[in-house]
């Protein structure tokens, strides 16, 4: 069986509210989260999970606060020996404009992304400003629906709430099955010993618990989408 590893690129940071990240939790609280493209290694294509911001503004004590590797898209690759041009296949987890702002360097790129994400990204409620329609124009944009496997070791898993169609991305690794978080958190959004929080953000906050609970019971490594620790691994799992 193929066994992979994910190797978390820091591609941009926002100051936020903690409340943004956890439902009715943490309001008044400043933090940073990073904004995060995954690496997938081990596969005969050059899979990234989402691709994050093209253009941000983050002072450099931030970076060094955190232990965070902050940098451009382009820098992230190379540090790998890769170019936009090499990636075969971008994973959305959704499509908000920090997970996939840098997808029109990748021309080469198949994009899969829930069909009830890609719908609601076409067409967004005025409520969600964070989607920006023409993003994807040009592009070969691949529509899924549901609970795919979409390689060997590779699982694609509908996570709703946080978007009408996010999508959690389960990897087998030679730690066990890491899962990354289709909806929007950090590690408060999974305390321990006690029940999970939703995303402060959300079109359903029925449906984002249900997803929080779900990812959280079938992970043996949980990667929450914006959380610092993360940003911090060279790779998941590690050495």
């Amino acid at each position: 069986m193929k066994e992979y590893t994910i190797c978390p690129l820091t591609v941009g940071a926002n100051e936020t509210d903690q409340g943004v990240m956890t439902y009715l939790r943490g309001y008044g609280k400043r933090i940073w989260i990073p904004i995060y493209a995954f690496l997938i290694k081990g596969a005969e294509e050059v899979i990234l999970v989402d691709t994050g911001l093209e253009q941000f503004v983050v002072p450099e004590h931030v970076g060094r606060e955190y232990g965070l590797k902050i940098q451009e898209f382009e820098e992230a690759l190379e540090d790998h020996g890769l170019r936009p041009e090499d990636i075969d296949l971008i994973i959305h987890t959704h499509l908000h404009n920090d997970h996939c702002e840098n997808d029109p360097k990748c021309p080469q790129a198949k994009i899969v992304v829930q069909k009830a994400e890609y719908d609601f990204f076409l067409n967004p409620h005025p409520i969600d400003h964070r989607y920006y329609p023409d993003l994807l124009d040009g592009l070969h944009v691949e529509l899924v629906e549901g609970d795919v496997s979409l390689r060997d070791g590779i699982d694609l898993i509908l996570t709703p709430g946080h978007t009408p169609g996010g999508q959690s991305v389960a990897v087998r690794t030679s730690g066990g099955r890491a899962v990354i978080t289709g909806f929007c958190c950090n590690a408060l959004n999974f305390p321990p010993n006690a029940p999970v929080v939703a995303p402060g953000v959300h079109t359903d906050a029925i449906a984002a618990f249900e997803s929080a609970l779900k990812i959280r019971e079938m992970a043996d490594i949980l990667i929450p989408l914006h959380d610092i620790s993360i940003g911090k691994l060279g790779r998941i799992p590690g050495v």
